[in-house]
């Protein structure tokens, strides 16, 4: 019902010369919001999980198919609700106030990056890029490596609480930044703001497209880290220890998946404005929620790719048709006010009403809302 009288407005908007937001957009919102809505509904949970998995194993590819945009903006929100669920770990069971988890993403980036592509041949002299199929040992190798480092960073971080947490993981963050920025010279491992490309990519099974391959790809690690979550959740042994050092697991693994589907990766693409998108997922999700960070990764994620940047394109046909709103010509609007360069005030937005009308997230955890609900708790 809401389809079609959506379509009979865009066609009556068309119809009468007026530019339209974009068609493609507001379905694929809809798709999107239909899978919210067969989660909460009220029925059997054999058949909820059925229309789930035909959703994201069926009609997304086959969206994708006919406009691999929608794979691709599908296949960033998976990598942030793979990230989002690591810092809700530390966020919202742990209760330890992580700032600087772009940094684990960066660091599996580049660890793949470098020995995935040509630049490799300035440090060790030659013999690279190595072939895509040493994406999968990266992979193993990223995970081991997080997990050491985790270890080593978790047990003196543990001993800090609240601001000194805060500000020691910000500044680890910002650290591996500009680590990454600098270190051009006088070795280049990292050959600074220009960034690495080409990156090399991993062989797709079946010859399968590479938008298609690495959505499955994307959907699978999703499915692996809502079970760890899980795990964790029920376990009752350094709980906090473990957080720390899952939710690097988490973004380092999506930072070696990350170089290999972009195939250019710059320090740009990890700066602490990152590290606050994914906590603003878990807060606007639900802290210690599962299917709160995951919804949160997602309205976040398609937000910034989707939302705004169309309003913009809207906007801008708009302007170009010489639309004229109260008597203003939207001609003369200045670019300053395009919606896509506000997408962190937008945040901010909605992120101060959830803390005014929702402070325990969209999703809430039992535990949180139970918190946030007792008078005096």
């Amino acid at each position: 019902m809401i389809q079609t009288l959506l379509s009979i407005g865009l066609m009556a908007a068309s119809a009468l010369g007026v530019a339209t937001f974009p068609r493609s957009v507001l379905i694929f919102l809809l798709f999107q919001g239909s899978l919210v809505f067969v989660y909460r509904a009220r029925i059997p949970e054999l058949l909820r999980w059925s229309l789930l998995v035909v959703a994201l194993l069926v009609l997304m590819p086959v969206i994708g198919y006919f406009n691999g945009y929608y794979l691709e903006v599908a296949t960033q929100v998976g990598i942030f609700v793979v990230l989002a669920l690591g810092l809700n770990i530390v966020v919202g069971l742990a209760g330890l106030l992580d700032l600087g988890y772009v940094a684990f993403f960066a660091v599996g980036a580049y660890s793949w990056a470098i020995f995935g592509s040509p630049h490799a041949n300035i440090i060790f002299g030659g013999g690279f890029p190595l072939a895509g199929g040493w994406f999968y040992p990266f992979l193993l190798i990223g995970l081991c490596t997080a997990a050491v480092t985790g270890i080593l960073l978790g047990l003196p971080v543990l001993r800090l609480h609240g601001d000194y947490l805060a500000i020691v993981t910000l500044g680890f963050g910002e650290v591996i930044r500009v680590l990454a920025n600098n270190l051009d010279k006088p070795i280049n491992l990292t050959n600074g703001p220009k960034g690495i490309t080409p990156i090399s990519r991993p062989p797709t099974p079946l010859g399968l497209p590479y938008g298609e391959y690495f959505y499955f790809l994307v959907l699978l690690l999703v499915v692996v880290v809502v079970i760890v979550n899980r795990r964790l959740e029920d376990s009752h042994i350094g709980r906090a220890w473990e957080a720390i050092r899952e939710d690097e697991l988490a973004a380092r693994a999506m930072g070696v998946l990350f170089s290999a589907k972009q195939v250019f990766i710059n320090p740009e693409s990890f700066t602490f404005l990152e590290s606050i998108g994914v906590l603003a997922m878990v807060i606007l999700g639900g802290m210690g929620s599962i299917p709160g960070a995951i919804l949160g990764a997602t309205v976040v994620t398609v937000l910034n790719l989707q939302v705004l940047k169309g309003f913009s394109l809207w906007l801008n046909e708009l302007k170009n048709a010489g639309v004229t709103v109260l008597g203003y010509s939207l001609a003369d609007l200045p670019t300053q006010f395009e919606p896509a360069k506000y997408e962190r005030m937008v945040f901010g937005i909605i992120l101060v009403l959830m803390m005014i009308f929702r402070p325990q997230g969209i999703f809430p955890a039992r535990r949180r809302q139970r918190e946030l609900t007792t008078p005096g708790g």
